[in-house]
């Protein structure tokens, strides 16, 4: 019994030595939910878009949305770096830096960065993304005919036609003298948009084809144009006989030109002249995204993992499991 009784002893001993350490050694005893340092969530560049903002007639704003996505822990110091570089020189235009402070949600957020460059050519964007001052991932678009982005002054929803059946520009001969002829002109206009347009006047500049001698300049008030209709401008012009003249129409809106055309009208009976006609549609176009380049760091995507004090030290089962081996080996010598 002595003996037993001294067993139980060392037993409850080691358990009030394990209890008391852990009590005023810190370390001691490990806290499983000490998982060490906060590691920082990873953050990608989920996605870029860009739309035309302002635009005058040297320089156009380009709206540059990011959308970056964060996983994980909070992420501090995270920042966006743009920059338009020249499609053709490869030279940089502009660069703009936005800071977007620590990310702590799950999921995507949107940034946007306005770049104003030149109203010509197209651009390189490049969006580079930092976390901590270093570069984690980056994306990059290209935009092309940004000279297609005109400011208020030059929108319009009215233009010359272009067709066959409905020339821009036509003339008939209204009266033929010995010396010079009267000519009818006619300019044919549609508004493609959804309100009248207002406020047009048509100017006719008749010029002698081989001198380029303006020989009549008029022009017209043109009305106003109803939505979705076509309609004519008529004036009159006199001009000296046996030459052949390019009939020039300029849609003008408040002094500003909105749109050109041209015709032919040949007298010369010996020698005639042709409008020739080339028309290009230049429209604004953003190239689809493409991912970064080889010498940056691609995304990485991180297992969750766990980490633990790296002092010594008994956690509270081992203190339990040293009691229960105590009571055992107790009983066993009692037998």
């Amino acid at each position: 019994m002595e003996r037993n009784a001294l067993l139980t002893a060392g037993a409850v001993g080691v358990v009030v030595v394990a209890l008391v350490a852990a009590a005023v050694v810190p370390g001691v005893v490990a806290d499983p939910t000490d998982d060490g340092p906060v590691r920082p969530g990873p953050v990608d560049v989920a996605g870029v878009s860009i739309a035309a903002g302002q635009a005058t007639g040297e320089t156009v704003t380009l709206e540059i949305e990011t959308r970056i996505d964060h996983r994980g822990n909070p992420t501090q110091n995270v920042s966006v770096l743009v920059r338009a570089v020249d499609a053709e020189s490869g030279l940089l235009t502009t660069t703009q830096e936005l800071d977007v402070g620590t990310l702590s949600k799950t999921g995507e957020v949107a940034t946007t960065t306005n770049l104003t460059v030149p109203r010509e050519g197209g651009y390189d964007i490049e969006v580079v993304l930092y976390s901590d001052d270093e570069r984690v991932d980056q994306a990059r678009k290209s935009v092309r005919g940004v000279s297609a982005i005109k400011p208020p002054y030059l929108r319009s929803t009215t233009s010359f036609t272009d067709s066959e059946a409905l020339p821009p520009v036509s003339f008939a001969v209204a009266e033929a003298g010995e010396d010079r002829t009267t000519l009818d002109l006619t300019a044919t206009l549609t508004n493609a948009g959804d309100d009248p347009a207002e406020d047009l006047s048509v100017m006719f500049v008749l010029r002698q084809a081989e001198s380029n001698i303006v020989a009549s300049r008029t022009t017209v008030d043109a009305g106003t144009i109803a939505a979705g209709r076509t309609e004519t401008v008529d004036a009159s012009a006199s001009v000296p006989n046996d030459y052949n003249y390019y009939i020039d129409a300029v849609l003008l809106r408040d002094g500003v030109v909105i749109d050109t055309a041209r015709g032919a009208a040949n007298l010369n009976p010996t020698r005639t002249i042709s409008v020739n006609q080339t028309r290009e549609d230049v429209e604004l176009r953003v190239e689809d995204f493409e991912n970064g380049d080889g010498d940056v760091p691609q995304r990485t995507d991180y297992e969750q993992t766990e980490t633990s004090s790296q002092a010594p030290g008994f956690g509270p089962i081992v203190a339990v499991v040293g009691l229960l081996a105590a009571v055992f080996a107790a009983r066993r010598w009692s037998k």
